[in-house]
């Protein structure tokens, strides 16, 4: 194999089994795909070592795609619970998986969960060091911050989140100009913990370089993490942010310099009106690099509800830009998800995710739409159903409430628009029940 990374093969005009695969599915010509991806344009997170992968691409032009956040914790340490999750995001045709487990040891865990998902793995190695290495987050060293990234791509780790662009520059901004929510990344936050204590650079951006050999040898797409997100509305789009971000852009370069790919993480909590600016700020600064937004949640008050914020923001994202959303549950700030907080959120960011792909004008984006609207317009509830994101909750509705007139549903009756529309239009007459 005379290439390392699939932008390597790309940029030498070599077509992998990824890319045909990815170009199937996606609908784009091999051609424009392996151009955009020579740009960085496009990734395909491929670890050579995830036996188990169905290829997936993200980026200009493609559907928007959807993660789903789970692990084990010293609170939840069951693998059992955890892989039901796993299930269940795969049932839901989740599209990535990240893995965030931070107790114990987690190579069982992620060992179990690369074997069984065929879809994009990531994980953050930051959650990972002081249990790895059994020390004080304070007495890690560099070394041991490179091991365990190298440790998870050599698992099989698809992408890896770090926070390179969080280096003492911007630790310094933090400390001069308040926040509300100060830093809310638990990646950031333990690497400006670590930097404080020990008065030393980030040692994933001082040694960058040899955090990217890693990546490149296993062919693991470097997910840069916004280690400054904002946490609140408040703190939205600000000096520290941007600043960040810019710094994300200059590792961007550099990485695709030693072709690597590249995605850069983005905001958590925004207001509606700033998130269009949000996605282009990334997309000038970072040279179009694909965007994966934490939500945006568009609002602070909804705990509870946190999953209708999030895709509010999700789909406002997508159809500005937005390459790849991060699910948030209805447990969001509150617990850890149970299963059902899992599915409520993989359905609410699904369903931003197709309607950011429709205000894009993603072709065939709208081809689901109309087939469901053509079976409502022929009142053939099996064929909604089927066509529906969550058929079982549409089957369960229709069975917990049967209407007298079969065809209609119990909201309308024999008064249902379309039932009657097709009785009037067919030459027949409209009889209402008295």
């Amino acid at each position: 194999m005379n290439y390392k990374t699939q932008m390597e093969a790309a940029r030498k005009g070599i077509v992998t089994d990824a890319m045909k695969y990815v170009s199937k599915i996606e609908d784009i010509s091999i051609d424009t795909l392996m151009c955009k991806m020579a740009e960085g344009k496009i990734i395909i997170p491929a670890n050579r070592n995830h036996i188990s992968l169905i290829p997936g691409a993200v980026g200009e032009g493609l559907k928007t795609k959807v993660n789903v956040n789970l692990g084990i914790s010293r609170d939840c340490p069951s693998i059992t619970k955890e892989m039901q999750k796993v299930e269940l995001s795969l049932k839901y045709k989740a599209d990535s998986i990240m893995d965030l487990s931070c107790f114990g040891d987690t190579k069982p865990f992620r060992k179990l969960l690369l074997e069984k998902s065929n879809i994009m793995i990531g994980s953050v190695p930051m959650y990972d060091a002081t249990g790895l290495h059994e020390k004080e987050l304070k007495d890690l060293t560099k070394d041991d911050f490179l091991s365990v990234a190298r440790q998870h791509a050599e698992d099989g780790v698809d992408f890896l989140t770090i926070h390179v662009g969080l280096n003492k520059k911007t630790a310094e901004r933090i400390k001069n100009n308040k926040r509300l929510t100060s830093i809310v990344s638990r990646g950031g936050s333990l690497l400006f913990a670590w930097m404080e204590m020990t008065g030393n650079e980030n040692p994933y951006y001082e040694y960058y370089d040899e955090l990217l050999e890693i990546c490149r040898e296993h062919d693991v797409t470097l997910s840069l993490g916004d280690g400054c997100r904002p946490g609140s509305i408040a703190d939205a789009t600000d000096a520290i942010q941007i600043e960040e971000l810019i710094t994300l852009g200059e590792l961007t370069k550099r990485a695709w310099e030693k072709d690597v790919q590249v995605m850069i993480e983005g905001p958590g909590h925004v207001p509606l009106n700033e998130i269009e600016t949000n996605i282009q700020l990334q997309k000038k600064l970072c040279y179009g690099a694909p965007f994966y937004v934490l939500g945006p949640l568009v609002t602070d008050i909804a705990p509870g509800y946190d999953h209708i914020t999030s895709a509010i923001g999700g789909a406002v994202a997508a159809g500005a830009g937005a390459d790849f959303l991060c699910y948030v549950t209805p447990a969001e700030h509150l617990k850890l998800p149970e299963l059902d907080d899992i599915k409520e959120g993989i359905i609410a960011c699904q369903i931003a995710a197709h309607a950011g792909d429709i205000a894009k004008g993603l072709k065939g984006a709208t081809d689901r739409d109309n087939a469901i609207s053509k079976a409502r317009a022929e009142l053939d509830w099996e064929q909604m159903f089927d066509i529906s994101i969550d058929p079982e909750k549409a089957r369960k509705y229709r069975a917990e409430s049967q209407p007298a007139e079969e065809k209609s549903c119990s909201m309308c009756g024999d008064m249902c628009a379309i039932k009657n529309m097709n009785t009037i239009m067919s030459g027949e007459k409209v009889i209402l029940a008295r």
